[in-house]
C-alpha cells in the first residue's frame, strides 16, 4: 500500500508545482518565453525531487504512461500497474484541487494549468506531438532505470528530469505539454471547456507513446550481465 500511497503524493506535487507554476507565471508558449522556461522547469524539478523521496519506495513513476511502459517492458505486473494508475489519477486531483482553491482566491489568476491545443495546432498535430514526445520521455525512464544502465543509475532521477524539461521546451507550443494522463485529466476537469473537450488527446496521446516506447526498448534493451 505504501508504494500506492507514494505514488499518489510523487504525483500531487508534480501536479501542484508544475501547473501552479504554469498559471502563477501566465505561460503561454507565443509571447511569453520566459513562463515557458519556467514551467519546463518546475515540471522538471518536480519530477528530480521526487524521484528521489520516492523512487525507494514505489519508482517514482507518477505518470500512467510511464507505469504502461513498464507493464509492456515486463517490469511490473497489469495488476500493480492498474493500482499505480489509479492512485496516480487520485493524486492529481489532489493537486488540481489544492491549486483551484489557492486561484479561485486570487485576482488575476486563471485555470488550473489544463492542457490544450494551441494556435494553429489541429486535433491530429495534437496527437503526433503527445505521442511522439511521450515515446521519448519514456524511452528515456526506460533506459535510465534499466538494470543494465549501472553507469547512470544513481543519477536517473536527474537524467528523466532534464528530459521532461527538454520535452516541454519543445512541446509546450503544441498542446501545453501533457505526456502524462494523470497531469492532464484532473485540470480538464477543473477546467473545463475546450480543455475537457480535447482530453481525449491527452489520455490516448500519452498512452500510445508509452506504449511505443516499451516496444522500442525491448528491441534495444542489452543482455544482463
Amino acid at each position: 500500500m505504501k508504494k500506492y500511497l507514494a505514488e499518489m503524493v510523487g504525483t500531487m506535487v508534480l501536479v501542484l508545482m508544475g501547473c501552479g507554476v504554469a498559471v502563477s507565471l501566465g505561460c503561454n508558449p507565443i509571447n511569453n518565453i520566459p513562463a515557458v522556461v519556467g514551467t519546463a522547469f518546475a515540471f522538471g524539478l518536480a519530477v528530480v525531487a521526487m524521484a528521489y523521496t520516492i523512487g525507494g519506495i514505489s519508482g517514482c513513476h507518477i505518470n500512467p504512461a510511464i507505469t504502461l511502459g513498464c507493464i509492456i517492458a515486463g517490469r511490473m505486473d497489469a495488476k500493480e500497474g492498474c493500482m499505480y494508475i489509479v492512485f496516480q489519477c487520485i493524486g492529481a486531483f489532489i493537486g488540481s484541487l489544492l491549486l483551484y482553491i489557492l486561484t479561485a482566491n486570487v485576482p488575476g489568476l486563471e485555470g488550473t494549468g489544463a492542457n490544450d491545443l494551441q494556435a494553429n495546432v489541429s486535433m491530429l498535430g495534437g496527437l503526433l506531438a503527445e505521442i511522439i514526445f511521450t515515446c521519448v520521455f519514456v524511452l528515456v525512464v526506460l533506459g535510465a532505470t534499466a538494470k543494465t544502465n549501472g553507469a547512470t543509475n544513481n543519477f536517473a532521477g536527474l537524467a528523466i528530469g532534464l528530459s521532461l524539461v527538454l520535452v516541454h521546451l519543445v512541446c509546450i507550443r503544441y498542446t501545453g505539454t501533457s505526456v502524462n494522463p494523470a497531469r492532464s485529466l484532473a485540470p480538464a476537469i477543473f477546467q473545463g471547456g475546450t480543455a475537457l473537450a480535447n482530453l481525449w488527446i491527452f489520455i490516448v496521446g500519452p498512452f500510445v507513446g508509452g506504449a511505443l516506447a516499451a516496444c522500442i526498448w525491448k528491441l534495444i534493451e542489452p543482455a544482463e550481465k
